[in-house]
């Protein structure tokens, strides 16, 4: 672990850690110099990331299985954290699903399903993770939601709205803690197509996820200005920042990950 890294002395819970991005978070904050508490629904692969990041230097990572719609999980996940660290002062809320389906074509379970993951456990997570970010200040929480949070498509309904209110609720989040003159920002992550799990479950269409061929990333390369996918490093790059007091005077805001997407 590096003892002048930009993450030096921070600890971090980060949820959905076995995925794609949050892995990539969680290896990268650690290269910075940070203790994680990676975790999620698959206890045994956060447990298996977490040995790897530690190494043979225990005490950078533990694991917990975590639902992140169960409050029962978040109380268990944020004390075994602050057992651990002795405190949380950085808290990623990562964990999210794919959800596609127009309006009159999501049902009540999906819609349902979808907000739980995506902003319901946002909501719970930074209520019961507030006492101790209050504790550590200064405190950073980071959400992550998407490009999709920012612009509709017309047939992901629930998957819109989740992200949009993530993106919301990070402000409102934001705002609050700085009219109690608490040092704890809130900022949120707004990436476009990443090849992980999530964007090989949009194409599978129901069927077997599986890597994507030339045409179905070209598809998605010629929507973006940069013309290239965004990438899990791209995440951990601008959460690093986030986490860290580099970005002191940041709070309420959004890192659009997005190749210019958006400024079309």
């Amino acid at each position: 672990m590096s003892d002048r890294g930009r993450l030096n002395g921070k600890s971090a819970l980060i949820t959905g850690a076995a995925g794609g991005i949050g892995s990539a978070i969680a290896r990268a904050f650690v290269e910075e110099g940070a203790r994680v508490a990676v975790t999620d629904m698959d206890g045994s692969a956060a447990a298996a990331l977490a040995q790897s990041l530690n190494g043979d230097e225990s005490g950078r990572a533990i694991a917990c299985s975590h639902d992140v719609t169960s409050e029962q999980d978040w109380t268990a996940a944020l004390a075994a954290a602050d057992e651990a660290f002795g405190g949380i002062s950085v808290l990623v809320n990562n964990a999210g699903v794919w959800s596609v389906g127009s309006i009159d074509e999501t049902d009540y379970r999906e819609w349902r399903r979808c907000l739980d993951i995506n902003l319901d456990s946002i909501f719970t997570g930074t209520r019961l993770a507030l006492p101790y970010l209050r504790e550590a200040q200064p405190a950073s929480i980071i959400n992550l939601s998407s490009v999709a949070g920012l612009v509709a498509g017309h047939n992901i309904a629930a998957y819109n709205t989740s992200k949009a209110g993530a993106w919301m609720l990070t402000k409102s989040t934001a705002l609050s803690c700085a009219r109690k003159g608490w040092d704890i920002r809130a900022n949120s992550i707004h990436p476009t197509f990443i090849e992980t799990g999530m964007l090989r479950e949009m194409f599978a269409r129901g069927g077997e996820p599986k890597a994507l061929d030339d045409d179905q990333r070209g598809k998605l390369t010629r929507q973006i200005p940069l013309g290239r996918l965004c990438t899990v490093e791209d995440v951990a790059f601008a959460a690093i920042y986030l986490a860290s007091d580099e970005s002191r005077y940041m709070t309420g805001a959004e890192i659009k990950l997005d190749g210019g997407l958006s400024a079309m």
